[in-house]
């Protein structure tokens, strides 16, 4: 089982399921030849794919073009079903920094096909995660800056409120869905510049006053 700690706190999350958004930066869903979502962009990776910071990301025999894509995480301290904008707000308990590890060639043929995503995007080590800071001692603006380095050499850079969908609007819409509980995380969508990376590219990524996140790819 996979768990969260948020810092400065006793509490810890065991993860249940992440929840992740596609397309949900104009200039990512452009980059990539998609159409601008209208509702967002829905898919799940297991618990399983979860590492944590200094870890290794293991590149999978059967791809040749593993992509990295940063995105900030969300941390559901509730249950909720159907929720409105007050209880949307209130089931979010922290923040972290996360990436969703992308196996470009195996979706892209996938897609042609019209099939599931899904052996592109939970493969094990898929789902790096930084440490969490909580909403009591952190207020999201949105104004914070997202970025990811390979080789410290800038990929990602953008502001996070440039998302297509708010926080609060991403957890009202997945909530209509399915049901959300203690212990789930969001993953809210990247910015552009995703690109290839290679085994012994090193990894860093961070939110501005949230978290930071390091990883190898082996």
């Amino acid at each position: 089982m996979k768990k969260i700690k948020i810092a400065n706190s006793n509490k810890e999350f065991t993860v249940g399921k992440i929840v992740c958004v596609g397309r949900n930066y104009e200039a990512h869903a452009k980059e990539l030849g998609n159409e601008i979502p209208t509702k967002p962009v829905v898919f799940i990776k297991p618990a399983s794919s979860i590492i944590y910071s200094g870890e290794q990301i293991i590149y999978p025999e059967y791809s040749s073009e593993m992509h990295h894509e940063v995105e900030l995480v969300l941390l559901i301290g509730k249950k909720i079903k159907n929720a409105d904008e007050v209880q949307a707000e209130k089931a979010i308990i922290g923040y972290g920094v996360g990436l969703d590890m992308t196996l470009r060639d195996i979706q892209n043929k996938l897609k042609e096909k019209s099939h599931p995503w899904t052996i592109a995007k939970c493969f094990d080590t898929s789902a790096p995660l930084s440490g969490f800071i909580s909403k009591k001692n952190y207020k999201l603006t949105l104004n914070e800056e997202i970025s990811l380095s390979v080789n410290d050499i800038v990929k990602q850079k953008e502001h996070l409120n440039l998302m297509l969908f708010s926080p609060l609007q991403l957890v009202q819409y997945i909530s209509s869905l399915m049901t959300l509980e203690e212990g789930d995380l969001i993953f809210t969508g990247t910015p552009s510049g995703v690109g290839k990376v290679k085994k012994g590219d090193k990894l860093y990524a961070k939110i501005t006053g949230i978290a930071e996140l390091s990883c190898t790819v082996i």
